[in-house]
């Protein structure tokens, strides 16, 4: 049975919401493996068409953006839910692991999600939009300049044992 429609949710917006919410269950939450509580839905399924499954599960998603782009969403919450459908096209790419994290990170639930965090709370989910888009590629950065500096520290050490070693 489906959630009910949020109280604070304007009429004019019903319809549209409710497009969303099944949109958002058809790719994410659509099947249920037997036994299990465990549920997936055609994102993942897409993702098993070699170069084409990603591209199509991206393009409902930015269906999806778009209803919340009629309901008024601001900038930077649909700037994160972009990031979302990003996150998961470019890793859903990845053959057989990429399928995997589809089923897993669900970027059209997580926008559902965060659409009806922002009715509840315009402002507040808008200031952490604002946060996480410049808080992620921050993290990402700072991961890269750390990966690089062990990198570099390991070829560092690795030379100077190998050349010790050598003489």
């Amino acid at each position: 049975m489906s959630d009910p429609q949020p109280q604070y949710l304007p009429r004019e917006h019903v319809g549209i919401f409710l497009r969303h919410r099944a949109l958002a269950q058809l790719f994410d939450h659509a099947f249920r493996i037997p036994g299990t509580n465990w549920r997936f839905g055609l994102d993942p399924l897409l993702g098993l068409l070699p170069g084409i499954g990603d591209l199509l599960g991206a393009a409902f998603a930015a269906y999806g953006i778009t209803l919340a782009r009629r309901m008024g969403v601001p900038v930077a919450v649909q700037l994160r839910m972009i990031a979302n459908v990003v996150l998961d096209a470019t890793l859903g790419s990845v053959p057989v692991a990429g399928d995997l994290f589809d089923a897993t990170f669900k970027a059209h639930q997580r926008n559902h999600a965060l659409l009806e965090r922002w009715l509840e709370q315009p402002r507040r989910i808008e200031r952490t939009s604002r946060l996480a888009l410049w808080a992620v590629p921050a993290a990402a950065a700072l991961a890269i300049v750390v990966v690089l500096g062990l990198t570099v520290a390991a070829a560092r050490w690795a030379w100077t044992y190998f050349d010790s070693a050598a003489m």
